[in-house]
């Protein structure tokens, strides 16, 4: 079984390709898409063997525009200040919601306790209405003598 020749500019291209999608925050096989010498290696798809064995002058390379750079791609730190922006919203959101929570809690007492009211006072007023007034008459009943 013969082993396939590697083509050195290949790799030499794949690793320049994956150090460029690296430093401007757009990586396609990183998960994490940190500056490091792994999630070089993990990008350019390369052994770790082979990227340290004959193209250890380009992870140097990459290791120094990473420092230049101070080590934060702009994309993943534009990212990251958008996480942190949505992040104080949402709590600002809980907050808001916990308090009206709060105000529901106490209207929904309000509104029962209002309803018995209402419901006692009409149950006053029909027993009140059953009530015969003195001193009223009907007009049909009519009193004697008269």
């Amino acid at each position: 079984m013969t082993r396939k020749r590697r083509d050195l500019d290949a790799e030499r291209r794949d690793l320049t390709a994956a150090a460029e999608r690296l430093l401007a925050g757009t990586p396609l096989r990183s998960a994490s898409g940190k500056l490091t010498s792994s999630e070089l290696i993990t990008e350019s798809g390369l052994r770790r063997d082979v990227v340290y064995g004959e193209h250890k002058d380009l992870v140097d390379d990459f290791k120094a525009r990473v420092k230049a750079q101070d080590a934060t791609p702009s994309s993943i730190a534009r990212i990251s200040d958008e996480n942190r922006a949505l992040r104080n919203a949402n709590d600002a959101l809980k907050k808001q919601l916990a308090e009206e929570h709060e105000t529901t809690k106490t209207l929904t007492k309000i509104v029962a306790e209002l309803s018995l009211e209402l419901h006692q006072a009409r149950e006053e007023l029909a027993a009140l209405r059953q009530v015969a007034r003195i001193g009223t008459h009907s007009p049909h009943h009519r009193l004697p003598g008269t």
